[in-house]
Parts: C-alpha cells; structure tokens; sequence
C-alpha cells in the first residue's frame, strides 16, 4: 500500500522517498501528488512519438527519455512528463538537465491541467523550445514555440496528414507515424 506523505517535503527528499516506490507520483509545490496510469492508447501514442524523436534528434547532442525522468519546474515542484528531449550525459541524474522538447498525452482527467498550469510551468524553463501535447482522440496535437517561433497561446495542429515542425530542433513530426495504428472511438 502507498500512502502519500502530507507533510511538506523538497525536492530532494521527495525523490529520495520515490525511488523503488510502487505507483508514479509528481511533487507539486512540495506536496506529493500520485499520478493516475494511462490507457494502452495513451501508452502506443507516448511510445510512438518517442520513437519519432529518436529517428529525427541529433544523437550526439539530446536524448529521448519517458515519463521515469523528473523535470524541475520550480522551487517545489517536480514534474514527471511523458517524453523529455534532454541534452545528453548526466544519465545517473534523476531530473533532466536541460530538456528542450517536453510532452504530455492529453488523458481526459488531464487536459485542464497539461494545457494549462503544465504549460506555464514548462514555458518557463530556460532551455526548452517546445512543449508539446498530444491528443488521445484524434490525430491532434498543441504546440508552444519558444524563441523566434514563440506565439502567445498554443499553435493547434490536426489531421492525419498534418506535420509538428520544432525548428530548434530541425524536425519535423508527421502526427501520421504519432497516431499509427491507434484506434479512435468516434472513427466512422
């Protein structure tokens, strides 16, 4: 059984206390939240992108990594994401060090929460240049663009057809190979 401690922890301690623990927690301004799990659709569309930055990064400069990595996103909070782009090296560290491409699976308990406190808090991050969600419904996704591309909401991008670009990282991401092979309720 988990239980989830009430009383106000930092970040270290936090992640010295979620290490080998059943279930995924996130510390949120240095309360432990427990995170719910995902469908299998939220699963196949988290892999599938992984698997579309591993073939379009530079290997020498970034790493993919899943939602087992931390993001610090402010003085008490930790966040756990379901892909980081990360500058490489540092691969015993327990929280990402410089990610550049940050990305949640929209669940249906999370949209409020991932357009909007996540994104902030993401947003502010000095080395990201693009946070990215993705839709379990449809082929959709939202992207907010730092630096030259930077818009002052979300660029919404949809369809099969319709391509993610991130500039500052030199790629392209057909929501084609995101979405393949996932079945959509409402499909006709």
């Amino acid at each position: 059984m988990n239980v989830q401690p009430r009383v106000p922890m930092d970040k270290d301690a936090f992640l010295a206390w979620a290490q080998g623990r059943e279930g995924r927690f996130e510390l949120v301004e240095r309360h432990v939240v427990m995170m719910v799990g995902g469908s299998k659709t939220h699963a196949l569309i988290a892999s599938q992108l992984m698997r579309a930055l591993w073939a379009r990064i530079d290997v020498k400069k970034w790493v993919v990594l899943g939602s087992d990595l931390a993001v610090d996103v402010g003085p008490g909070s930790l966040r756990y994401p379901d892909a980081i782009v990360d500058s490489i090296g540092g691969q015993r560290a327990l929280v990402a060090t410089a990610p550049a491409l940050i990305a949640e699976v929209l669940s249906p308990s999370s949209a409020t929460l991932d357009l909007g406190d996540k994104a902030a808090e993401y947003l502010r991050l000095p080395s990201l240049a693009a946070y990215l969600v993705l839709s379990q419904d449809e082929p959709k996704a939202w992207i907010y663009l730092k630096g030259a591309d930077q818009r002052p909401g979300p660029q919404v991008i949809s369809g099969a057809n319709a391509v993610i670009s991130v500039p500052a990282l030199g790629i392209d991401l057909p929501l084609a190979e995101i979405y393949a092979g996932v079945e959509f309720e409402n499909a006709p």
